[in-house]
């Protein structure tokens, strides 16, 4: 078995075993974004998702510059993850310095943010489009076929992540899932902030210490972010989970 092919195999029993009754969404977003990254070696990976509202909404992101990026994309109506999200099919652009007319605001923002490649892929069960996951590269090129099917399994996977078993009930009920984790994702990254503060860190590495925090003791993410932000949890109890960034993929 060839190292990628072993990658893969890991990549999907991992979403796999997270895929559990009661699981944390936010959570098992955040873990796809990661495992895509390395998985298909790009530069950064950023999750959006519809809400009740048929509005996109920033979930997931690998970096913090990841999701300012994302953020600018979503805010000024403009890029990859939206017309991947409205027409249900993927959007492939190898060289961002070449499409100026096309996305005049958000193609120089990427290409300022070190991305000079972008491909989103739609997160879709049958007819329904639910999100888009966008694939950021720091040098030009496009994704090759097996990468790009790869991608879209992933893709699908996290789709019925979020949607299986849930899917049988009611739209509303669907759209309520996704709009406490779109309220979750807020409550994050206010306590990101808060941690980054106080314990004088990057907010790349304070969500690394709410995470392991979380994971350590079995605890929902967004509590966790709750209980900084309300001051029920004290923030030098996630120090020793405070550790160096890992370095952006090139």
């Amino acid at each position: 078995m060839s190292t990628t092919d072993r990658r893969v195999r890991e990549t999907f029993v991992q979403l796999a075993d997270t895929l559990v009754a009661d699981y944390d969404v936010i959570d098992f977003l955040d873990m796809l974004a990661l495992r895509t990254v390395d998985l298909l070696d790009v530069t950064a990976c950023g999750l959006v998702l519809v809400d009740h509202n048929q509005v996109l909404n920033l979930v997931a992101a690998s970096s913090e510059q990841t999701r300012l990026l994302e953020l600018f994309q979503l805010q000024n109506s403009e890029g990859p993850c939206l017309e991947c999200y409205r027409s249900g099919a993927p959007v492939q652009c190898p060289d961002l310095t070449q499409v100026a007319e096309r996305w005049p605001l958000f193609a120089p923002a990427a290409i300022d943010s070190g991305f000079v490649a972008v491909h989103a892929l739609p997160m879709r069960l049958r007819d329904s489009t639910i999100g888009a996951m966008n694939l950021f590269g720091a040098v030009s090129g496009t994704l090759d076929a097996e990468a790009v099917a790869v991608g879209q399994a992933v893709a699908d996977v996290a789709t019925i992540g979020i949607l299986h078993e849930r899917a049988l009930r009611r739209q509303e009920e669907i759209a309520g899932q996704l709009q406490f984790a779109l309220n979750s994702r807020i409550l994050i990254e206010q306590a990101k902030g808060v941690l980054a503060e106080r314990l004088g860190i990057t907010v790349d590495i304070a969500f690394a210490a709410l995470r392991d925090y979380a994971r350590a003791g079995n605890h929902k993410l967004r509590d966790i972010a709750s209980a900084v932000i309300d001051g029920s949890l004290d923030v030098a109890a996630l120090r020793r989970h405070t550790r160096t960034a890992p370095p952006a993929h090139t």
